[in-house]
């Protein structure tokens, strides 16, 4: 996706990037509000620590569970998309499946293997990767929750800006809150400093604010109207990154207003 919008990106829009088969949309973005990225100087080594990978693992065992429960060929089926595509079903009808055939209780590999119908070295050695071997619980109804729900904002957010209607900027900050709180709690990606950075910035102004990225550190993404930009900034670099001298040493390079721009250009000689 970043690759993507690198090449892709136009002055002014947004992107709807889809990868089955390579899409790319045009969605233009209502005036009235910029956008602000803060970092939370927080940083994750994903190769060495698991949350990662085992939410990847997650979303293929509850795949995995979903296709086996609608009569699907299970075994062939490695994301929450091939289940949504092969039942022909809208991603509120997947939600709703999820509710019904998923319970909120971690699921433990021997009721995994029960539900499947194989045995604990099948699913070590056809199923999970080497990383999650030693994994003994899985929350496939959070991550499967997570997935569905984040998809449906993605279009609801591409369907308010077609829209247009006079609220739009409001509806938007409400589906940019609500993803983060899903991040938060149904992938479990956040950690304390972008709890605490989101908090800061929709106490000072911002009308969405949402992690970005693949979590546990890296930066927040915030709607914010473009005539309280300038007193925001200064509040939230007050409030984070000068209460820190680790923070407060970045601050010049942590927190900026932004918004869509042109893509990487290639310029031929004549």
């Amino acid at each position: 996706m970043d690759q993507s919008i690198c090449f892709l990106a136009e002055e002014g829009t947004a992107k709807l990037i889809e990868f089955s088969p390579l899409r790319a949309t045009d969605v233009r973005l209502p005036r009235g509000a910029a956008f602000v990225i803060a970092n939370s100087c927080v940083e994750m080594n994903k190769a060495a620590t698991s949350h990662y990978n085992i939410r990847v693992m997650e979303c293929r065992l509850a795949t995995k569970l979903l296709s086996k429960s609608k009569g699907l060929d299970w075994e062939k089926m490695s994301r929450l998309y091939d289940v949504q595509t092969k039942l022909g079903v809208s991603l509120e009808e997947m939600l709703t499946i999820v509710e019904e055939v998923l319970h909120p209780e971690p699921y433990s590999t021997e009721e995994i293997c029960k539900c499947l119908g194989i045995t604990p070295e099948e699913l070590r050695s056809q199923i999970l990767s080497q990383n999650t071997q030693d994994v003994s619980t899985f929350k496939l109804y959070q991550r499967a929750k997570h997935v569905y729900s984040e998809a449906a904002r993605v279009l609801e957010f591409k369907k308010i800006c077609n829209e247009a209607p006079a609220n739009a900027i409001q509806l938007l900050g409400e589906l940019m809150n609500q993803s983060y709180i899903s991040c938060r709690e149904m992938y479990e990606c956040s950690c304390p400093e972008l709890d605490r950075l989101v908090d800061i910035c929709l106490q000072f102004g911002a009308i969405g604010s949402r992690l970005t990225g693949a979590g546990w550190g890296g930066c927040t993404v915030s709607m914010v109207p473009t005539d309280k930009l300038s007193t925001f900034l200064k509040n939230v670099k007050k409030a984070y990154y000068q209460t820190d001298i680790q923070r407060l040493a970045l601050e010049n390079n942590s927190l900026f207003a932004t918004k869509p721009g042109r893509g990487a250009l290639v310029f031929v000689e004549a």
